[in-house]
């Protein structure tokens, strides 16, 4: 197994629920199980180091964190590209995508019973209605609504603007960075400074 410095996060104060590892996501499609993958949260070591650091916080205020994408296998990546192939959601390619670096979560918090807190969007901006039209091969309306995701959308709620503010203040005090285009989405760095991950077969490589 070659060393990519990922490891497999697991802390009881994080909630393991990748979104590609169930059918309930943009695409329809289960892809991480398809390929082998299922549902694990792999991250660069760096990634774990700035995640733990979030537990005081999360302590305090009888939170824990939902997890619904990490490390992505470039396999999975180019089969959601596959389903989405419109410029503006997925990476152009897997070298160019931040998860398949394990260097990048899809995150929101949760109450105590792992209940999301509001926001704007769902994670990903799913929508049942979205994720059919996607399936027939109609992004335009689905792409609409992903204005909803950015974080100078204005037109939600009071609540979901302060709970999208606060986790954009948490995870930025915490060393990550954010995309202006979707809130739930934090890396580390450039994905161009950590090798490319590939996985296969329970391997990477």
């Amino acid at each position: 197994m070659k060393n990519n410095d990922l490891i497999l996060f697991e802390n009881p104060h994080f909630i393991v629920d990748m979104m590609y590892a169930r059918r309930n996501n943009m695409v329809g499609r289960a892809v991480y199980v398809e390929i082998g993958f299922g549902n694990k949260a792999y991250v660069h070591k760096k990634v774990a180091e700035k995640l733990l650091s979030i537990v005081p916080v999360l302590e305090e205020k009888n939170y824990k964190m939902r997890i619904c994408d990490a490390y992505r296998p470039p396999l999975a990546h180019s089969k959601l590209l596959e389903i989405i192939p419109r410029a503006g959601f997925f990476a152009a390619n897997p070298e160019r995508s931040n998860h398949c670096h394990g260097t990048a979560v899809d995150v929101c918090l949760t109450d105590i019973d792992g209940n999301n807190l509001d926001y704007p969007t769902q994670i990903d901006a799913y929508e049942e209605k979205y994720s059919r039209q996607v399936a027939a091969g109609n992004f335009d309306e689905f792409f609409n609504h992903l204005k909803k995701a950015r974080h100078d959308y204005t037109e939600a709620s009071d609540l979901q603007i302060k709970n999208r503010e606060f986790l954009k203040n948490l995870m930025e005090t915490h060393g990550f960075s954010s995309i202006e285009h979707e809130w739930w989405h934090y890396n580390i760095a450039d994905f161009a400074l950590y090798p490319l991950a590939e996985w296969k077969n329970g391997e990477f490589f």
